[in-house]
């Protein structure tokens, strides 16, 4: 006998548990990335000006040398949870330590390229030459730690894939404590400066990505995984990954342009719009888990051959994304008084800011279905349109943007055309789902 379809109303139960249990510790997980920056900046300050600017500009080329390849972490996701979904759980591992065999490959080759040209890069930046010489010696250090990074990366794909976002919950936090600790023991007990800094990075990304390959490699014995690496594999992990970078450097270019146009309105506009785009990520990351948790619950019903459950689970988190929208938008409104005090004392500063934090505040739930849809689609594997997507929207974003200083707009035109490059993508991604050409079944697409 047949077992009768459950409910709507226990569907959307279970639904939310499962986007609940995963999306709340991988926004813990997110959050603790960022704080290794911080930390480093709040101990690397007290050293002095021209070393605090050194990190600032050797963390920037750090930090868009590994997130570029932030490709690692979705597509493993999509890839392994399909697999799970499959019930094929040495196919999933097998899969997953493609993954971390390209990361350490891609890693190597970033390390090689950074180590000899770090002189270079920081003089692109622009670094003066009281802070060249401390960036430098920070980005040399911390590049021998890229690899670990990539792994990191790679392996958090393969526990998310799994199902699991507690143990990257887990290791992100133990991993900002020790760091904080190494960078204290290392700058100050060692004497060893903005070098030491950059040495406790580097131990502590390296102690996280031995902690990652230890969980993975134990699923690896306990399920017959072979451990070696496979050229096929590796090579549809990067095939699978490219579309993605293709996505993700669209996303950079976007953000780069759009400082670079605030930077021509003026010194009280730039300082407002870095204020605005340090909350605009906060609050993303808020969003991301729900597409983190998207990902990973996608892959695994389309994996089973559940393409309804993939459709109804969809559903109901584009409805968790306006929700969470919402309540982050009048968080914003409400906050508003509080938060831009904690960042400048300047009037004019908040005189920008005040009305572009209102349109941030507005466009919340546009930015919670476009990072849902993302995610989901993004589960799928669908990254081929995901990429396409983002160039269309840059294609839209970039003239809008660069007119804004050209005809007299100020800030808050500015962030109109972001809530502009929002709403493309909201509408390029509902146009995919709705099509339902992302649900495509199996353990593989």
């Amino acid at each position: 006998m047949t077992q009768a379809p459950a409910r709507p109303e226990a569907a959307r139960r279970r639904h939310d548990r499962e986007i609940v249990m995963l999306a709340f510790p991988a926004f813990g997980a997110l959050v603790a990335e960022p704080l290794f920056v911080m930390a480093d900046s709040a101990i690397v300050g007290h050293l002095g000006t021209a070393q605090l600017a050194g990190l600032g500009v050797a963390s920037a080329l750090l930090v868009t040398s590994v997130s570029i390849f932030v490709f690692l972490a979705y597509a493993t996701t999509a890839a392994v949870a399909r697999r799970v979904g499959a019930g094929d759980l040495t196919a999933a591992i097998r899969q997953g330590l493609d993954g971390i065999w390209l990361a350490l490959l891609l890693g190597i080759a970033v390390m090689a390229v950074v180590l000899p040209t770090a002189p270079a890069l920081v003089d692109l930046f622009g670094a003066s030459e009281t802070a060249a010489p401390y960036a430098v010696t920070y980005l040399r250090i911390s590049s021998l730690g890229i690899p670990a990074m990539l792994i990191v990366l790679a392996a958090t794909g393969v526990l998310r894939g799994l199902q699991n976002t507690r143990t990257p919950l887990y290791v992100a936090v133990a991993g900002f404590v020790a760091n904080g600790i190494l960078n204290v023991v290392l700058v100050y007990g060692a004497g060893l400066g903005i070098a030491g800094s950059a040495w406790g990075t580097v131990i502590a990304q390296c102690g996280m990505a031995a902690v990652y390959l230890a969980v993975v490699l134990r699923g690896a014995r306990q399920h017959g995984a072979s451990l070696r690496p496979d050229a096929a594999g590796i090579r549809a992990s990067a095939q699978a990954g490219a579309p993605l970078l293709v996505r993700t450097l669209s996303l950079r270019a976007i953000l780069l342009i759009a400082t670079a146009v605030a930077a021509r309105l003026g010194d009280s506009d730039i300082a407002a719009h870095q204020i605005i785009l340090s909350l605009w990520s906060l609050l993303a990351f808020a969003l991301d888990a729900i597409a983190i948790a998207g990902q990973a619950i996608i892959g695994r019903y389309l994996g089973a051959g559940d393409a309804q459950g993939a459709r109804d689970v969809c559903r109901r988190m584009v409805e968790w994304g306006v929700a969470v929208g919402v309540v982050l938008g009048v968080l914003v409104v409400l906050a508003r008084p509080v938060f831009l005090p904690l960042f400048t004392s300047d009037s004019a500063v908040k005189d920008a800011a005040l009305p572009a934090l209102i349109i941030v505040a507005l466009s919340q739930p546009i930015c919670g279905i476009v990072f849902v849809l993302d995610g989901v689609l993004m589960g799928a594997g669908d990254g081929p349109y995901l990429a396409w997507a983002m160039l269309v929207t840059l294609a839209v974003f970039t003239p809008a943007a660069l007119l804004v200083p050209v005809l007299g707009g100020g800030l808050t035109a500015l962030w109109a055309t972001m809530t502009l490059m929002m709403a493309v993508r909201m509408l390029t991604l509902w146009l995919r789902s709705r099509s339902g050409r992302w649900v495509v079944t199996g353990a593989a697409r």
